[in-house]
């Protein structure tokens, strides 16, 4: 294959999940707009969007070269089967995706009571993060999957598709999640 058909390969199977990862990055932010009431009721949350929407990337980012490698290998089948491959890319991604979110709250909590700002109860980012890692992780393990398995049976490179999918599900429900997960605080504590 020449370089320029490869190029024009890259960018038609890309494009269109860009334009879709637009869509959903507005989204996220319109969601974002919709919990300023919430970051006065939680001080803290704000610092902790940018990290956790950045995490969510980055570890399912990692399962997504995994999946697309294991493809591309012949490793992996693109169907939802047990393989144990697949199986431990998935766990060991879910663990990340849990934990690195608890983490989240409570560095964010220490920041700011280091830097002497307010913030809302440890329990309670913590809580955020925990409800939001948790629903954000099932839905980016399971869409994801979908998504490349899909792609790659209709002839896409799941190179190509790997970090637009993962950011736009990552944000869209990510933030969707956190909304959800301040909600579920607010009624608990």
């Amino acid at each position: 294959m020449s370089v320029r058909r490869d190029f024009w390969s890259i960018y038609r199977e890309t494009l269109p999940v860009l334009g879709i990862a637009l869509a959903g990055g507005l989204f996220a932010g319109l969601v974002l707009e919709g919990m300023l009431e919430s970051v006065e009721r939680f001080p803290g949350l704000l610092v902790m969007v940018p990290v956790f929407l950045a995490t969510r990337g980055n570890v399912y980012g990692a399962l997504g070269g995994r999946i697309a490698s294991g493809l591309h290998q012949g490793l992996i089948e693109p169907r939802f089967e047990r393989n144990e491959r697949l199986v431990n890319a998935v766990l060991a991604s879910f663990i990340n995706g849990i934990g690195i979110s608890i983490v989240i709250g409570f560095i964010s909590w220490g920041a700011l009571a280091l830097l002497g700002r307010e913030s809302a109860a440890l329990g309670e980012l913590v809580g955020i993060m925990l409800i939001a890692g948790v629903l954000t992780s099932v839905v980016l393990i399971f869409g994801l999957l979908l998504l490349i398995f899909t792609g790659y049976k209709a002839g896409y490179d799941p190179d190509n598709l790997v970090g637009p999918i993962v950011t736009t599900l990552g944000d869209v429900f990510g933030m969707a999640f956190l909304f959800l997960a301040v909600a579920v605080v607010e009624v608990i504590l």
